[in-house]
Parts: structure tokens; sequence; C-alpha cells
């Protein structure tokens, strides 16, 4: 099979297009406005479905029943599932409250004001999908933690300054490196690559 060389993300966030761009270093990767811009026309995208995989899966086949051109197209949903709240916010981490993150986090942290330490287990998960006129593929990663008592670290951003790692630390206060080290977002990118790299 030829190898496609262009890969359509269903984001314009900078950070995951920067991390796409690593680890897919051979292909030309596009973001959504640009392929609008390209194409002259707005692409729909829906995120209503019930699990992050099928609303990664859900953003993939839309875009790609909305292009002509024969190209992958990637996308993505993560979130915060806190076990106590009975998975909450989970699906709904980016869109429970209209309120940037931190004020977003610190209606969590009240949320769980009498909450134990021992009850306060919760994991990040980030599923993404790839998807062309002929397949479909998704993978599924989790990093496991608890909820802080309050926010800590800077170098973060959604909900890293309350996400705590058995070290005792908040994903916000690790270096960029150490993050990346153990991001769920790195290892389904990876996995993402061997099942492009099996089909070229």
């Amino acid at each position: 099979m030829k190898k496609e060389k262009t890969i359509l993300v269903a984001s314009n966030n900078k950070g995951k297009i920067r991390e796409i761009r690593d680890i897919f270093s051979d292909f030309n990767i596009i973001a959504l406005k640009e392929m609008e811009a390209k194409l002259n026309k707005k692409l729909e995208i829906n995120e209503n479905a019930d699990s992050f995989k099928n609303n990664a899966l859900q953003k993939v086949t839309e875009l790609i029943n909305q292009l002509d051109e024969n190209m992958i197209v990637m996308g993505d949903d993560s979130g915060l599932s806190i076990d106590v709240l009975g998975g909450f916010p989970g699906i709904h981490t980016h869109r429970w409250m209209d309120a940037d993150d931190h004020t977003k986090n610190l209606k969590l942290l009240e949320k769980m004001k009498d909450v134990p330490t021992e009850l306060r287990s919760c994991h990040y998960t980030t599923a993404i999908a790839i998807a062309d006129k002929n397949m479909n593929k998704v993978v599924e990663y989790s990093l496991h933690g608890y909820v802080a008592q309050n926010p800590a670290g800077s170098n973060g951003f959604g909900f890293d300054e309350i996400f705590v790692l058995d070290s005792g630390k908040t994903l916000a206060e690790l270096t960029s490196e150490e993050k990346y080290e153990i991001s769920p977002r790195k290892k389904a990118l990876e996995e993402i690559r061997k099942i492009i790299d099996k089909r070229i």
C-alpha cells in the first residue's frame, strides 16, 4: 500500500499537534483549522458518544465522511474520572462547567471536601482513534492516581494541578520530560504509530 503521508488531526490544540509531530515526524500533520482553510469550508465534529473511545471514533469517522480525498484522520478524547463521584466528570471533563481549568478544579475539590485520601482514587484516560476510507482503529490508555486536597504546581493545564501520583507530586509539579514519560497520550500515540506502520 502506498504510504499516506498526511494525517489530519481533529484538533487545533498546539500542544497536541506538537506531540503528534514528534512521533509522526515523517508525516505531514495538518490541524483542523488548516484543513478548513485549504478546503474553504467548516468541518463539523461532534462529541456526544458514551465513552472516550466512541467519542474519538466519532470525530474521525465524521471527518472522513466530509473529505473527498483519502487520508488518515486522527482524533482523541480524554478526561478525568473520579471513582467516588461515579466516574465524574469523565467524558464531560472539558464541558461540564463553563469556566477556566483552575475554577473547575476548585469546584471538583469542593465536591470532595469531606472525602478521605484513601477514597480519592481517580484515573486520567486518553483514547486516540485513526481512520481512512477503509478502516478505523482506536486505542486507550489510563494513568491512575488520586485527587489532591489542594491544587499544586504550575507546569500543567486541565486537571494536572489536582492529579496526584504515587510519588505525592501532582502532574503540574513534574517537569515536562517527566510528565511526557508517563503520559497516556504518548503511549496511545506510540501504539497508533505501530498500527499505521503495519499498514504501509
